[in-house]
């Protein structure tokens, strides 16, 4: 058994709107059945809904069940729940154009651990956090094991280098990087040469809209350039591009935080309304690259304290947090707010 492709298969099933059987227990992701799929899924009896904690919160449905509020939360499947209503339940988008009709009632959970790699199996694919649940047939079938390691990406190998000059320096390499168990490409681009002392290093996770589009949102795109500039200034340094967009939410789901926030909302409460923490991401393959570039220790650019602790816990030693600060104008004042209120961000 190759556990890294039963999840990349897994992961397929789950976007063409296919049933995946995780530990023995069947889930269809509700974000891309259809009535067909349906139909097949609930033909023993109608399945149950699975909900991430967090969307659980916003549905008033927390504190129905015992427990850490943010873990996964099994929905009873009422009569009236069809495709439309899961989806209701799914989706916060539609919480204000479709209000929920209710009630709804919780029920226990018998396998937490197989739950819970349901809906980092979601994650993964970029889907909302919300599944049928029952014991329909799967043509896919992956351990709860191999989907968590796979979470983790902790395998990372050096695929491919080349030397690519670029516009803040002229020397500079860039590193692609493979995992197991996750289709995504990390790079890293070296600037310099290494001088015997930690290099100054970023991470940098993905973000489209900021770093290509120019979007007025965020501040990715004028991070990166600074970033650049700043380990160039430097002699010696790596930045670390990390595909993880959205803070791990995935490109589709950022955009549905996006249309959150202008309903009103941050972009913590945002991710929440979604079903995710406000922070997905995994700061383990940043730690592993680095390792396989040879370095233990480093100077960090960076103005979250989490990434410090990230790389830390996986065995990178931080000798300095160095500040960036970058990016800042009217259309994103709320959002580098609520990162420096919320998040803990040094801004």
């Amino acid at each position: 058994m190759n556990d890294g492709r039963d999840v990349a298969r897994a992961i397929d099933a789950l976007r063409r709107g296919w049933p995946v059987r995780i530990d023995g227990t069947a889930f269809l992701a509700v974000e891309t059945a259809d009535e067909d799929s349906l139909r097949q899924f609930d033909e023993a009896r109608a399945a149950d809904i699975l909900i991430s904690g967090n969307r659980a919160v916003t549905l008033k449905l927390a504190n129905q069940i015992e427990g850490t509020p943010t873990g996964p939360v099994l929905v009873a499947r009422a009569p009236w729940i069809d495709l439309a209503g899961a989806t209701a339940v799914a989706d916060p988008a539609l919480d204000l154009s479709h209000p929920l009709k209710g009630p709804f009632q919780t029920l226990a959970i018998e396998d937490q651990t197989t739950a819970e790699a349901a809906l980092r199996l979601a994650r993964l694919a970029g889907l909302l956090p919300a599944f049928f649940m029952g014991a329909a047939e799967a043509d896919v079938c992956v351990p709860s094991a191999a989907v968590n390691a796979a979470a983790s990406v902790a395998n990372v190998r050096i695929a491919s280098r080349a030397k690519l000059p670029t516009a803040t320096s002229e020397k500079a390499e860039i590193v692609a990087f493979r995992t197991a168990d996750d289709a995504s490409e990390h790079v890293a681009l070296l600037i310099g040469a290494p001088s015997g002392q930690p290099p100054l290093v970023r991470l940098h996770s993905e973000c489209l809209t900021g770093d290509v589009l120019g979007s007025l949102k965020c501040d990715c795109g004028p991070q990166l350039n600074d970033a650049l500039a700043a380990i160039s200034a430097s002699g010696w340094g790596i930045l670390l591009y990390l595909r993880q967009e959205g803070r791990g939410i995935g490109l589709v789901n950022k955009l549905r935080a996006y249309a959150l926030q202008d309903q009103g909302f941050d972009t913590v409460d945002a991710n929440h309304r979604l079903g995710f923490g406000d922070d997905e991401r995994d700061f383990g393959i940043a730690a592993a690259m680095l390792r396989a570039l040879g370095q233990e220790e480093v100077r960090l650019l960076t103005n979250n304290p989490r990434k410090v602790a990230g790389l830390e816990a996986a065995g990178i030693g931080v000798s300095e947090q160095v500040p960036l600060k970058s990016g800042s104008n009217p259309y994103n004042q709320a959002y580098l707010d609520t990162k420096r209120l919320r998040s803990g961000h040094q801004l």
